[in-house]
This record gives C-alpha cells, structure tokens and sequence, in this order.
C-alpha cells in the first residue's frame, strides 16, 4: 500500500507538471497532439492500416509488419496482439480484470510513464472494471485500482473501443490482448482536460 502511495503522488505530480500551457488555444493544442502522434507513430515504426483493410484481414492487425489500424470516428490507433480465447462477449455487464501500462506522448513522439499495473510484486491483483454492453456500445466504470485512485472511476472510451473485435476469457492463458494509441478526447479525465496523447498497452479478462 505505502508502495502505491507513492506511485500515485508521482504520476499526480508528474500530471500537474506537464499541464498545458493556458496561452495556447484549443485548435492549437490538438494540432500539437496530432503532431505528436505522428512522430510517435513514425519513431516507433507503426504501419498505419484503413478500417476497409482492417474488416478485409477478419479484423487483425499484422503483428509483423507491425500494424495498426486507425479508427476515423475517434482518433484511436489499435493494435490486436491477441484476441483472446473466450467468447464474444454479449450484451449486458461484464466484470474485466485489466493489467496495463499508460504512457503520455510527448511533442516529440517520445513517450513517458503514467500509470502501469503489470508487476504482481508492486500490484499483486489487476484493476478491475464493470462494462456494460448495448448493442454496439459500450461504458466502463472502475471498481477498484490505481486507474480509479488516479483518474476516478471512468474508463477511458479508447479501452472500451477494442471489445468489438476480442474474445477475452477467464483464465490468464485465454486473455486478450491490445496496444492503443488514444487522442486526449478518448482518453482518460486528466489527458481530457490537459490535451495530450496517451500510448496503452493493455490485457483484457473475465474475472472469476
């Protein structure tokens, strides 16, 4: 607990540090944003592939070539490293067990820390959210974790966005599996208000 004390007034001060420069307009720092996720895209040697091409691979992404296919409505980038092993999920309320890393994208197409949950010694269980399906959509709220500790308890639209396409299960073998590149506007409340991009690499499960 002390060990996450600490985790979670580091990120908060890191956060408040990088705050955006209240003299610049709000076109101005999207046009920012879209500046830095180009770089980072170009850094990282990310092949950038169209929804029509995405739907024509029996929507996968191309771990080799490094694919990522880019969502027009909501600015989100995915990658699938795995879809999972369990069943699409149906509509109603799905328990998810979610381990992670959360990465800010900086103007130049570097990246920092935020927030992660993938070290069972500092974090011995994964956040936890409950996603409620209807139809199409979908809306998340945390339950426990250092997302809620951090940002509150909703969950940032860009991880709702891959629940499309997985098939996450209950055992740690049958999880799924993503990366995400996420606009400040699918992103959680603090990217929201301070306009930057945030990198995500997350896994996905049915809690018991």
């Amino acid at each position: 607990m002390k060990k996450l004390s600490i985790f979670l007034m580091f990120v908060l001060g890191f956060v408040a540090f990088q705050s955006c420069d209240d003299t610049k307009t709000y076109a101005e720092l999207k046009e920012e944003e879209r500046e830095a996720i180009k770089r980072f895209i170009e850094a990282n040697e990310i092949k950038v592939i169209d929804e029509d091409t995405f739907a024509e691979q029996d929507s996968v992404t191309n771990l080799a070539e490094n694919e990522y296919v880019f969502f027009d409505e909501t600015g989100v980038y995915l990658q699938i490293i795995e879809k999972g092993k369990g069943e699409t999920l149906e509509t109603g309320r799905h328990e998810i067990l979610a381990r992670y890393i959360e990465e800010m994208i900086n103007e130049d197409g570097t990246s920092d820390t935020l927030a992660y949950n993938t070290d069972p010694d500092w974090y011995p269980h994964p956040d936890e959210f409950v996603l409620t399906k209807s139809g199409s959509s979908y809306s998340g709220s945390f339950s426990s974790g250092a997302m809620s500790g951090v940002y509150g308890n909703s969950v940032p639209s860009a991880w709702m966005l891959p629940f499309n396409y997985l098939k996450p299960g209950r055992a740690t073998a049958d999880r799924s599996k993503v990366r995400l590149i996420a606009p400040h506007s699918e992103g959680t409340s603090t990217a929201s208000a301070q306009v930057y991009p945030a990198y995500y690499e997350i896994t996905y499960q049915l809690a018991r």
